[in-house]
């Protein structure tokens, strides 16, 4: 079975770049986007807004405007060559309606560029993998509270946006749930998202050869059980080099959850580290997918083999 491999890493960004800002899934506050804007102009970046951001769905709350509307913005951001970043406004819900309406042949014919976001962008970061073969960030999002209020997860960011060899190792509060060293290719995201692409157009066929990066929000318990055991059935965690566990945020007692963890992971026989620090949490670390990396887990570190970007 084909093993996760190594992505193309898109170059780094350097000051002036044009940054253009999408909202794939769901709906964004105004006064929050204006604010993350402020922020990438701190950091001396030109960012636009797609035309769709602000929009609401007609009839489902929980979307920022229509499918086709929300896959043109990140398209033709995408394709635009005076663009060099799409970044995510935020998550929530309906990636998975519009990623089959974008054109994968002409977003390949324009060439690499960097793509930022997370929770719900899940799907997105699984389609640029397997249809792009691209090198994403699994990271802050424009409009998200934990961005424009913490500091270290904007740090981080922009360390691995402008200088990534700064951000080679990223070292975590975390521990290890099960102990040991690994090496693979960075790949993951939020678990219900990756259960639910199972099946799909832009699913890989297996974690196989990968350290695997897991989170969730808002799950009960049993939620994250049927998500895991999805996996475990479906043979998609097979041959996994190593688990980071990120943050499970409004979920149950997280006792509860770690127990889950260790009765549904623990079996694989791979180093676990959880408590990794990205995802939706305080300072959420920027993880880039499709990057070689090691992964000691009793010293709760990540290091990259090469930067994140070129």
């Amino acid at each position: 079975m084909t093993q996760v491999g190594e992505l193309d890493r898109p170059a780094r960004l350097a000051p002036g770049a044009r940054v253009a800002v999408v909202a794939p899934s769901g709906p964004v506050p105004e006064e929050r986007l204006q604010a993350g804007l402020d922020v990438l102009r701190g950091w001396d970046l030109d960012p636009v807004v797609a035309p769709h951001v602000l929009d609401r769905h007609g009839t489902f709350d929980y979307l920022a405007g229509a499918d086709a509307d929300r896959a043109a913005d990140l398209q033709n951001a995408w394709c635009d060559p005076s663009v060099a970043a799409v970044l995510c406004a935020r998550g929530g819900y309906g990636v998975q309606r519009m990623v089959d309406l974008l054109d994968w042949e002409a977003m390949r014919a324009a060439g690499p560029k960097v793509f930022v976001g997370y929770s719900d962008i899940t799907a997105l970061h699984e389609a640029f993998a397997t249809r792009l073969g691209l090198v994403t960030l699994h990271g802050p999002m424009t409009a998200a509270v934990d961005f424009l209020k913490n500091a270290r997860a904007q740090d981080h960011l922009r360390a691995t946006l402008f200088a990534p060899e700064t951000a080679r190792t990223v070292a975590s509060a975390g521990r290890a749930l099960v102990p040991g060293r690994a090496r693979g290719v960075l790949l993951g995201g939020c678990l219900s998202l990756l259960a639910a692409d199972l099946g799909t157009p832009h699913a890989r066929p297996s974690a196989r050869g990968g350290l695997l990066c897991l989170e969730d929000v808002g799950e009960e318990t049993y939620r994250l059980d049927r998500y895991l055991t999805q996996l475990l059935r479906s043979g998609w965690l097979d041959g996994v080099r190593g688990v980071l566990l990120g943050s499970w945020a409004e979920c149950d007692p997280y006792d509860e959850v770690r127990a889950l963890l260790a009765d549904r992971l623990g079996g694989l026989g791979v180093p676990v580290v959880e408590e990794f620090g990205f995802g939706h949490c305080e300072g959420a670390l920027t993880v880039p997918f499709g990057v070689a990396a090691e992964l000691d887990a009793d010293r709760a570190t990540l290091t990259l083999d090469e930067p994140a970007l070129r």
